[in-house]
């Protein structure tokens, strides 16, 4: 089983690095860009977890994105499980 997490800023949060990315870009050509923003990716890769505990990870694995792998206050996340 593979976690991913993606976490990003918030829309309603200024991305420095996404401004810098998106200024960097348009010097080496790339124009009429929108909006860049930056985040990060994390996969988790976990041993069988045997039967019927796969929701209990998935709920510790909110947790963890919410106390751990994200800050709540200026960004959001996304988890996705392959099984």
């Amino acid at each position: 089983m593979k976690a991913k997490v993606t976490v990003m800023p918030k829309q309603s949060v200024l991305d420095p690095q996404g401004v810098a990315v998106r200024g960097a870009l348009e010097h080496l050509g790339l124009s009429a860009l929108g909006t860049v923003r930056v985040g990060k990716l994390i996969e988790i890769q976990f041993d069988d977890p045997g039967p019927g505990s796969i929701e209990a990870i998935e709920q510790r694995l909110h947790a963890a994105c919410h106390e751990l792998l994200s800050n709540p206050v200026i960004e959001d996340y996304r988890l996705e499980i392959e099984r």
